[in-house]
């Protein structure tokens, strides 16, 4: 099972609040990095005000505060929440005021992007002001789908106005109907909330403050792959038993003499605990902070001799597959085959890890037979699966080389830690 691992680590004379994702063998799957002296606004809800619409690029750019503009594309203004609005002929104009969620961060020379669908996500379900259906995930099954979009549903019925949708996350799977509509429930009062509080607030007011990283990160992970969540701060480590329902009073044993607990073990079978080592710091004996070194070199070495080569440049990134070390003479073909899908694996897994967005070209060993092209397509296309932010292959073009799409949402690892 994987482990969640949340600490603080020294990289390059800068100190970062590291929340990793590992697997069985404490390699790592995942990594979101947060300076301890800057702050990110991703997710957060602002007051913006239009400065003005350009319709050459079907986009508007929108002030969230003096400064700071960033790039609304006007296909996401959907349902838009106006706090003040110039004209009621014009869908958006220069002027107006209105919510905004910060959804991708600043890239490179680009102004963060901004979207009117506000986005509130719990570890069950997700509501959304922009776009107002109700949807399930694609990986629950058939017959769980259907329940629980009956409980939606239910808990919907006899509402008059309903200025959201709900989309019932993988998660919601091992959730009870109790735990499922007391989230809904606390979801939709902080949506009323914030929808109308706003009208009595001015221009680039923060309405909502995004969850910290590392708490976001460990709401998107899939509890049945999760063993354990481990932390090294105490603060945090109370927050995480308080997200998985675990009162103030269960961390402390009764009897005349009480005592702090360190471990729990919730309902659903998941293991927290509380790290505490003053000999051997929590990110040494997880390897965490070498393995985020050797994330930011270029050449990654696969347990068969053979190696990867991984460079970003400002268009895309490029990764060459090398048979390296790997010298067999006999069934090359086979064992090129078989160095290409070792490869194929790692590299999404290094995608993940090193949060590499955008366009990627590989350039994997060239291959004789179709069927083994195909196959590595698929193995390819299965490992890219598992990774939560939309991967996808495009194609494999005459000269071989595999083109893959990575959606942008927040800066790469080499890119946060620089």
């Amino acid at each position: 099972m994987n482990r969640f691992i949340i600490t603080t680590t020294e990289i390059e004379k800068k100190e970062y609040r590291i929340a990793a994702l590992c697997d069985a063998r404490q390699k790592l799957i995942e990594v979101t990095t947060e300076s301890m002296t800057g702050t990110s606004v991703l997710g957060n809800i602002y007051i913006g005000r239009v400065e003005n619409v350009v319709k050459n690029l079907n986009a508007a750019f929108v002030c969230i505060a003096p400064g700071q503009n960033c790039y609304l594309p006007l296909q996401e203004l959907k349902n838009p929440i106006f706090t003040k609005k110039q004209s009621e002929k014009k869908a958006i104009c220069a002027g107006d005021e209105l919510l905004v969620q910060v959804v991708k961060e600043a890239l490179k020379t680009k102004d963060p992007s901004v979207s009117t669908n506000l986005t509130f996500t719990g570890k069950y379900v997700i509501l959304t002001t922009g776009k107002r259906k109700i949807g399930a995930s694609s990986k629950l099954p058939k017959e769980k789908r259907e329940k629980l979009l009956k409980i939606v549903e239910d808990f919907l019925s006899g509402k008059e106005q309903i200025p959201y949708g709900v989309v019932v996350r993988t998660n919601a799977a091992q959730a009870s109907k109790e735990e499922l509509l007391l989230e809904l429930a606390q979801l939709e009062a902080e949506v009323q909330k914030i929808i109308s509080g706003a009208k009595y607030l001015i221009r680039y007011s923060l309405v909502h403050k995004e969850e910290q990283p590392w708490q976001k990160m460990l709401n998107g992970l899939y509890e049945t792959e999760l063993g354990e969540v481990v932390t090294d701060d105490r603060e945090i480590f109370e927050t995480i038993c308080n997200m998985y329902g675990v009162g103030a009073k269960q961390l402390v044993t009764g009897g005349s003499v009480r005592s702090r607990v360190d471990e729990i073990l919730t309902g659903h079978g998941l293991k927290i605990r509380y790290y505490e080592d003053e000999m051997v710091s929590l990110s040494a004996l997880s390897g965490i902070t070498s393995q985020l070194h050797d994330a930011l070199r270029e050449r990654v070495w696969l347990k068969s001799g053979a190696y990867l080569i991984i460079q970003p440049t400002e268009a895309l990134t490029v990764i060459d597959v090398n048979t390296g070390k790997n010298i067999a003479k006999k069934e090359m073909q086979e064992n090129f085959l078989k160095v290409n899908i070792e490869a194929a694996e790692e590299i999404a897994r290094q995608l993940r890890l090193r949060n590499i967005s955008g366009i990627v070209i590989v350039d994997f060993i060239n291959l004789e037979a179709k069927s083994a092209e195909s196959e590595l397509l698929n193995v390819f296309g299965a490992a890219l699966k598992k990774d939560p932010v939309p991967t996808q292959i495009v194609e494999m073009t005459k000269l071989g080389l595999v083109e893959v799409t990575r959606k942008k949402i927040k800066k790469s690892l080499r890119e946060s830690l620089s």
